[in-house]
């Protein structure tokens, strides 16, 4: 790693992780690639004890890491951030300065992040590299809050003064689709426009942005300081988290989706069973699931208190990732004998659809033990539960139950062009008919605009938010008292099956009952 000057070591110690990391145990586990890639190192200079610029001298190509006999086996997150680090073996617990490839921001974090950017910089200051900052407005975008449009004028101006190349912007609220370079949900558009690629180091101010780690990827959510110092800097400092591993086996059941894998082991481990951890997920039921359910399993992670999550890359993300980028990654993978802090395993194709009742995310029980919990409504989207396919298994209860909703169904698209997919993709079995017009037929609420919308509650305005205690299931992350607005709301998480499912009948019910 490029060396760093003590001026700079000790403006950043305030901004060091301080969290306490388990000893890792020894196992095993895939195969190795050759990986590696050319580095920059960053040199800054200090003028009146502030960091006034940010150089990036030209570095010669060095040998990756994993280049040669594997000495010392390493699992795919402790070799992505071995890359990022130029070392060439580390282990858990260690503490390392890291080259980071891409960091995003929002409207909710984005303000406080480039405050803290100015403050440490200076006013002047320039983002480290322009192309690798990526800024996204989506979570309190379609409301009349006054606080809330100031937010993103912030970023609009500071993308304005800093030529920041990938800023997704909104002006027009009255209609999102006359905006083109709105995006929406920022974990599904960053999947989307690019960004995400195996191998590289992803760092974005939202927990959730561990979705990312579908693809590969080191992706992992970090608080406004720490990306103020990225901003200017293109570093962070970083520990080292040891890997547990989870084995998916079995063909998955036709009733089943991401969703209630996640759940499943989330209410198997508790929401600190993977606190600091990176949690790696293998085994050939992974392997057959679409990137899109490789994310639901990824974005999740958080609420086992995980570092990160991270899937293998293979054909599957590979083809995703077609006419995406235009850059050039080089994915890695654990080695056969690298050390997991521990092991579990299971067999998919015996697991039932679950739900995380109120109000914790390891609240786990089956969705027909709940069959009596009657519902007030459903929500379908945010990142977890609003992408293309989500929809479209939500589409197909409705379609196979040929009934009307019983409870209010809102629909929240993540993107624009999941929004467009809404609209336009026939829906497998309908007779060519589009998921828009399912869910018309089934009462459903016209699906909304792009964003992040109610599960994260936002002002009172807000489409589908909880402003009463009523009882929710819903396809988000989170069912914490208030997550989705009012605080003696109860929440259900489930998946899109689930959801709709239950939206037919009132109450929490197993979507075995219309898909079998």
């Amino acid at each position: 790693m490029a060396s760093i000057s003590a001026a700079a070591k000790a403006s950043a110690a305030s901004f060091a992780h301080k969290k306490e990391l388990a000893a890792a145990a020894p196992h095993q586990h895939q195969q190795q690639q050759r990986a590696g890639a050319a580095h920059q190192g960053h040199r800054r200079a200090r003028v009146g004890g502030r960091v006034r610029a940010v150089a990036t001298p030209a570095r010669a190509p060095r040998a990756p890491a994993s280049t040669g006999s594997v000495k010392a086996p390493m699992t795919t997150t402790e070799k992505i951030l071995a890359r990022a680090s130029e070392r060439a073996r580390l282990e858990p617990g260690e503490n390392v300065w890291v080259d980071v490839d891409v960091l995003m921001t929002h409207d909710v974090c984005g303000p406080g992040t480039i405050g803290i950017f100015k403050q440490e910089f200076g006013d002047d200051a320039k983002v480290w590299d322009r192309e690798k900052v990526v800024i996204i407005p989506d979570h309190y975008i379609f409301t009349s809050d006054e606080r809330a449009n100031r937010n993103v004028d912030i970023l609009r101006d500071f993308c304005t003064e800093q030529e920041i190349k990938y800023f997704y912007d909104i002006r027009d609220l009255s209609d999102f689709r006359a905006n083109p370079d709105y995006k929406g949900v920022c974990h599904i558009a960053l999947a989307q426009e690019g960004h995400c690629r195996p191998g590289e180091v992803l760092l974005g101010t939202d927990s959730h942005t561990c979705n990312a780690g579908a693809f590969g990827q080191f992706a992992t959510g970090i608080g406004n300081t720490d990306a103020g110092f990225v901003m200017g800097t293109g570093k962070a400092l970083l520990k080292v988290p040891p890997t547990i591993r989870f084995v998916l086996d079995g063909e998955m059941p036709p009733y089943l989706l991401a969703k209630d894998l996640i759940l499943q082991i989330i209410g198997e481990i508790s929401v600190s069973g993977a606190t600091y951890k990176s949690m790696e997920f293998v085994g050939s039921t992974v392997e057959s699931l679409t990137m899109e359910e490789r994310m639901t399993l990824c974005n999740m992670v958080i609420e086992a208190g995980g570092k990160n999550g991270v899937v293998p890359a293979d054909k599957t993300t590979f083809k995703y990732l077609e006419g995406k980028t235009s850059v050039e990654y080089e994915p890695v993978y654990s080695d056969a004998q690298a050390r997991f802090f521990s092991d579990y395993r299971f067999d998919v194709s015996k697991l039932e659809p679950v739900v995380a009742k109120p109000h914790s995310p390891d609240n786990r029980a089956l969705a027909r033990e709940c069959k009596d919990v009657k519902i007030d409504r459903v929500y379908i989207g945010s990142c977890t539960g609003g992408k293309t396919e989500d929809f479209l298994a939500a589409a197909k209860v409705f379609l196979a139950s040929g009934k009307k909703v019983k409870v209010p169904t809102f629909l929240v698209p993540a993107t624009q062009k999941v929004w467009m997919d809404v609209y336009s993709l026939p829906v497998p079995g309908s007779g060519g008919k589009t998921c828009s017009q399912i869910f018309e037929e089934a009462g459903c609420d016209t699906p909304a605009s792009p964003n992040c919308g109610a599960c994260l509650g936002g002002p009172r305005d807000t489409y589908a938010r909880m402003n009463e205690p009523t009882v929710c299931v819903s396809t988000t992350n989170r069912n914490f008292p208030g997550r989705m607005g009012h605080k003696e709301g109860q929440i259900y998480l489930a998946s899109p099956y689930t959801a709709a499912a239950s939206a037919l009948t009132g109450y929490v019910t197993d979507p075995r009952d219309f898909l079998m």
